[in-house]
């Protein structure tokens, strides 16, 4: 198959919802990835301090395709496959069934419109259902109000505050840690 073939090729839907899907990053993601982390609130809700270069977010892509303890993937539009956000299971311990979560929505249009809590849904799905996973945890900054309520309102849990964890802005922050289990899961999406 050539490339003019390939990229003609319809892509790959891992994880589908109604309205969006979740799909492998590939290096021909690059640009994307690299712009959606100079989106200014972006950088704001996830925390991002440093800069980055493209050619340090192709090497971070092609290790991606090598990390056996984490799964990246990318948010697309079901209607007309626009990338919109990336989201990741991470530090997958196989011993302890844990792992972390985040996920980044690159652009304020896209926010508030239930694509976040759909992509939650699937890979919280894919993480409790097929990576066997007991105990998925994420961190969201306390001036994230919008996330708080969105990761509550998806059956999060809140486990503690790390008191001033991020510096931003000439201001210190708290992060908030929560969790989902696995049962809880299972109780709240499966009636199990």
């Amino acid at each position: 198959m050539t490339f003019h073939e390939e990229a003609a090729l319809p892509p790959v839907r891992f994880l589908e919802g109604e309205r969006v899907y979740l799909r492998p990053i590939g290096l021909e993601d690059t640009d994307w990835y690299f712009r959606s982390l100079y989106n200014h609130e972006g950088r704001l809700l996830t925390g991002t301090q440093k800069h980055y270069s493209r050619e340090q977010i192709q090497q971070y892509i092609q290790s991606k395709a090598q990390d056996s303890s984490s799964v990246l993937l990318l948010i697309a539009q079901r209607d007309n496959d626009r990338v919109i956000g990336d989201i990741q299971i991470g530090a997958i311990d196989t011993f302890n069934r844990n792992a972390f979560l985040r996920i980044a929505i690159d652009q304020q249009e896209n926010q508030g419109k239930g694509f976040g809590s759909e992509a939650i849904r699937l890979m919280l799905d894919y993480g409790f259902g097929i990576l066997n996973l007991h105990r998925i945890e994420l961190n969201v900054f306390a001036y994230n109000e919008r996330a708080i309520h969105t990761y509550e309102k998806l059956g999060f849990q809140r486990e503690g505050v790390q008191r001033q964890a991020l510096y931003y802005n000439h201001v210190y922050h708290d992060s908030i840690l929560m969790s989902m289990l696995a049962e809880e899961y299972r109780a709240k999406y499966l009636g199990l």
